[in-house]
């Protein structure tokens, strides 16, 4: 899943290379054509890509993409702008801490909020 504004081709194409579907929404058309609609010089993945997007599953899927905005947020917000190291096992190891993090500040602010909830009720 992909914000609208880095949707690129040529990276669909790829990703569709590599068995990956990507879902994305088209970018802003100037034309006022349809965005969906397939375009004679679309590869194979793009094709795929814009049924895929205009199916209402496809936006289904898309809008699922919102549930994890505010962790991205939160993790951005809290300085995970850019990992300072390699390899697979090193950023695992930092996203799983910077994971268990967030999962306890929300269990914390989640608790606060229930027993203010109570003491009021």
């Amino acid at each position: 899943m992909v914000d609208g504004g880095f949707t690129k081709l040529e990276d669909i194409e790829r990703a569709h290379e590599k068995g990956i579907e990507v879902f994305a929404p088209p970018p802003s058309n100037k034309h006022a054509t349809d965005p969906f609609a397939p375009r004679a010089d679309d590869g194979p993945g793009t094709k795929a890509w814009r049924k895929r997007m205009s199916s209402e599953e496809g936006k289904v899927v898309y809008r699922e993409r919102a549930k994890a905005e505010c962790v991205n947020a939160d993790l951005r917000n809290r300085g995970l702008q850019r990992l300072m190291l390699r390899g697979r096992d090193k950023v695992r190891a930092v996203l799983l801490w910077f994971a268990v993090a967030h999962n306890l500040m929300r269990a914390v602010a989640l608790r606060a909020a229930a027993a203010r909830a109570a003491a009021l009720g």
